[in-house]
C-alpha cells in the first residue's frame, strides 16, 4: 500500500512537471511569435523608407545630410538583431524620420505631393501597428519572465534553457514624443 502511495505521488509530481514545462514552452513560443510580428512590421517600415527618401529627394535633393541620416538609420535598423539592438536602431530611425518630416514642412510642393502624402499616411499606419505589436510583445515577455521566475518553475526553468527575454522599450525621447504627438498643419 505504501508503495502505491509513493508511486502515486511520483506520478502526480511527474504530471505536474510536464504541465509546467509545456506551459513554459507555450509562453516562450508566444514571445517568439510576438517578436516575429514586430519583425514583419519593421520590415514593412524599412521597405517604405527608401521610397519616402526618394520622394523627398525629388523636391529637396540639396538636403543631403538629412537624407543620408535617414538612409544610415534605416540600414542600421535593418541589420540590428535582438530586441535591445532593434529598439535602439528603430529609435534612431524614428528620430531621422522626424527630421525628414520637419524638412518637408519647408517645401510646400512636397507637402502637397500625393505620393508623399500617401507614404506619410502609410508610415503613420505602420507606426500604429508597430506600437500595438510592441505592446503585445512586451506583455508576452512579462508573462514569460514572470512564469520562469515563479516557484516551482524557477527550479526547472534554467535547467531546460528558459532564460529571461528583453523588453522592446521606447527611449525617453520617443516616449516623450508619444506622450505629446506632433501637430500637423495643412
Amino acid at each position: 500500500m505504501e508503495f502505491l502511495i509513493v508511486l502515486g505521488v511520483i506520478v502526480l509530481v511527474a504530471i505536474y512537471l510536464v504541465i509546467l514545462y509545456n506551459r513554459l514552452v507555450s509562453l516562450r513560443q508566444t514571445v517568439s511569435q510576438a517578436w516575429s510580428d514586430i519583425s514583419v512590421q519593421l520590415k514593412q517600415r524599412h521597405d517604405l523608407v527608401p521610397n519616402l527618401v526618394e520622394t523627398v529627394k525629388g523636391y529637396a535633393g540639396h538636403e543631403r545630410e538629412t537624407l543620408e541620416a535617414v538612409t544610415a538609420a534605416r540600414n542600421a535598423a535593418v541589420s540590428a538583431a535582438g530586441p535591445d539592438a532593434q529598439a535602439k536602431a528603430e529609435n534612431m530611425l524614428t528620430g531621422a524620420l522626424r527630421q525628414l518630416f520637419a524638412l518637408a514642412e519647408a517645401y510646400p510642393d512636397l507637402k502637397a505631393n500625393e505620393n508623399f502624402l500617401h507614404l506619410q499616411a502609410e508610415l503613420s499606419d505602420l507606426e500604429n501597428k508597430i506600437a500595438a505589436s510592441r505592446r503585445f510583445f512586451n506583455n508576452a515577455v512579462q508573462e514569460y519572465n514572470t512564469a520562469i521566475e515563479q516557484f516551482p518553475a524557477v527550479l526547472i526553468a534554467g535547467q531546460f534553457g528558459f532564460t529571461p527575454r528583453e523588453f522592446f522599450e521606447l527611449e525617453e525621447s520617443e516616449a516623450a514624443a508619444v506622450a505629446a504627438p506632433p501637430q500637423v498643419k495643412f
